[in-house]
């Protein structure tokens, strides 16, 4: 436990970024996993909608610094492949 003021400031301040931090990292990840399933369930234009609200909620947490931006373009590169090939099947 911190014995110095600036070091207690600096705990309470530091849970509450996690805290922030967290929600968006969380909502990137339960959007992308949400994405992936709807690929995977064949519908396309539920798996396009739920795409286009992972690319968004990706580039959130790049602009918010939660994740890197090349760590939210990987994600959106990975996804849009995925569900380019599923488009390609079923055309």
């Amino acid at each position: 436990m911190a014995n110095k003021k600036s070091a207690i400031k600096r705990m309470r301040q530091s849970e509450k970024r996690r805290l922030h931090n967290r929600l968006f990292r969380g909502r990137a990840r339960t959007e992308v996993k949400k994405a992936r399933q709807a690929i995977e369930s064949g519908e396309l234009e539920a798996a396009q909608a739920a795409t286009e609200v992972a690319v968004k909620a990706l580039d959130k947490a790049a602009a918010k610094g939660v994740i890197h931006p090349n760590n939210a373009s990987r994600r959106k590169g990975r996804l849009m492949k995925i569900l380019a090939v599923r488009e390609r099947e079923t055309k």
